[in-house]
Parts: structure tokens; C-alpha cells; sequence
């Protein structure tokens, strides 16, 4: 099964890549009239625009999400879960916060081992006992130990590119200013793929998340060799709700559980059930 996912991960990974690849190329057709040296500026922008993002995404998503560092005189018995978790998981011990809402819930972030960090709300430490922060320590630390925090970046960062491109193609049509003016079949195939390429690289972000989340309980209950006490957590969530006040549609699939109300073809977790389900039979 994990060896499954993981193929997976990374087809999507892919197939993301791919998406983007032909949102630069329509945006090119509509904008410049040619798929030459449009494409290569575009594909300039594009690698550009995603290195900046994956560096400094961590510290902008720990900002955006309100989280503190957590200090080991005020949150020592989360210090030494942690602590314990990463020598057995064979990680370099992350960075600590604490966001403030009452909601259980917690996320990791980093573009690797060495450079990441776990967040835990103040909802989930005051609920939890400790197989169960155990559990939730231990998935997190599976996304830092599987490099999901660097593939969800990389991935939030193309599905933005992807959303900028369309934006600034449509607008160049509706203004004039772009070439696809002139007609042509190479501008309507341009147009048509600035238009679906932003639905089409949302749906994958979001099947990759939830791909990663089975991954992740799975190497987590590997970890803690107590399958239970993460499908207690988990089951403790399902009747409280995850709603995270501070959490946006970016940062969403970083979370442990959705951090947002939406659910069906766009949810970015699967279902709190199915993930019970798993863990109970292992």
C-alpha cells in the first residue's frame, strides 16, 4: 500500500508539472502569438516565480497561520513527544509552534528534514492524551520524513503559477492586448487551455494531498506501533470539527485534517471515516 501511494505521489507531482508546463504554452499563444519565444520568457517566469516561492514558503505559511514557537518550559510534555518521535522516525528534531485556535488540528511545513517544522493548535494539545498527540506527532513527521512538505510546496507554488498565467491571459484577451486577438485556431487552443489548466491543476493538488494523508498514517502507525491511537485522535476530530480559523485555500492540504468546511470532489483530505477505516486494519 505505501509503496502504491507513493508511485502515485508521484505521478501527480507530475502530471502537475506537465499542467503547468502547457499553461506557459497557452499563455504564450494568447500573449505573444507563438508558441517560440513566448514560451521560453514564459518558462523563465515560471522558474522564477517557483523557486522564489518554495524558499520562502515555509516562513510565509507559519505568518499567515499565526503559529509562535513553542517553548519547552511552556509546552514540555509536546516538546518531549516530539523529541522522542524524531530520533525514532531518524529525522533532525523541527522546530516547534503553537497556533492558537480551538479547533484540533496541526501541520508541517519545510523544503526538507534539516529546515522543518510542526505546528500544533491549542484545540488539539487540550484534547488529546498522549497515544493520541502521539499519533498525530508521529503523521506529521512522516510528511517532514517522506519530503511531502517539499512536494505540497513545490505543488501549491505551480498551481499559483498555473492561476496567474490564466489571469493575465484571459485579461491581455479582454483587453486586446495579447495576439490571440488576431484569431486563429493557435489562439483559441491557447485560450482553451489558460481556462481549463487552473480547474484541471486544483483537482490534481487536491488528489495529491489526499494521497499523501493515507501515506502519512500509514508511516506514522508504523512509528508509533499503535495504530489506535491515531485513529482515536482521528475519531476525537470527526466529532469536533477542524475548521482552523486562520487556514486559506493555500494551506489547507498541509494540514493534518481540513482545516476548511469544503469537502467532496474539491476537499483536500479524504474522509476522517475512510482514514479510521485504514488504521483499524492494520
Amino acid at each position: 500500500m505505501m509503496d502504491e501511494n507513493r508511485r502515485n505521489s508521484y505521478l501527480l507531482i507530475a502530471l502537475v508539472f506537465c499542467v503547468c508546463l502547457a499553461a506557459v504554452w497557452g499563455f504564450s499563444l494568447v500573449f505573444f502569438g507563438d508558441g517560440g519565444l513566448g514560451f521560453a520568457l514564459g518558462a523563465l517566469f515560471a522558474g522564477g516565480y517557483v523557486a522564489v516561492t518554495y524558499f520562502a514558503a515555509d516562513r510565509m505559511i507559519l505568518s499567515v497561520s499565526g503559529a509562535r514557537e513553542a517553548q519547552k518550559g511552556e509546552y514540555p510534555y509536546l516538546v518531549n513527544v516530539v523529541e522522542g518521535l524524531s530520533i525514532a522516525a531518524g529525522v533532525p528534531m523541527p522546530k516547534i509552534y503553537v497556533v492558537d485556535d480551538p479547533a484540533p488540528n496541526a501541520f508541517a511545513v519545510g523544503t526538507s528534514p534539516e529546515k522543518a517544522s510542526v505546528a500544533f493548535t491549542t484545540g488539539l494539545l487540550g484534547m488529546m492524551n498522549r497515544a493520541e498527540l502521539e499519533g498525530v506527532a508521529a503523521h506529521e513527521l512522516s510528511h517532514i520524513k517522506n519530503l511531502d512538505s517539499r512536494m505540497a510546496t513545490i505543488a501549491v507554488a505551480m498551481v499559483g503559477l498555473v492561476a496567474i498565467l490564466s489571469d493575465l491571459g484571459l485579461r491581455s484577451m479582454f483587453w486586446g492586448r495579447g495576439n490571440g486577438r488576431r484569431g486563429g485556431m493557435l489562439a483559441l487552443m491557447g485560450l482553451l487551455i489558460i481556462v481549463l489548466a487552473p480547474i484541471v491543476s486544483q483537482l490534481v493538488r487536491l488528489a495529491l494531498s489526499r494521497q499523501r494523508e493515507y501515506l502519512a498514517d500509514a508511516t506514522g502507525a508504523e512509528l508509533t506501533r499503535y495504530p489506535e491511537g491515531l485513529a482515536s485522535a482521528l475519531g476525537k476530530m470527526k466529532k469536533s470539527g477542524t475548521v482552523v480559523q486562520k487556514a486559506t485555500d493555500a494551506t489547507a492540504s498541509l494540514y493534518f485534517a481540513s482545516p476548511l468546511s469544503m469537502g467532496g470532489l474539491f476537499a483536500t483530505h479524504p474522509p476522517l471515516q475512510e482514514r479510521i477505516r485504514r488504521l483499524n486494519e492494520m
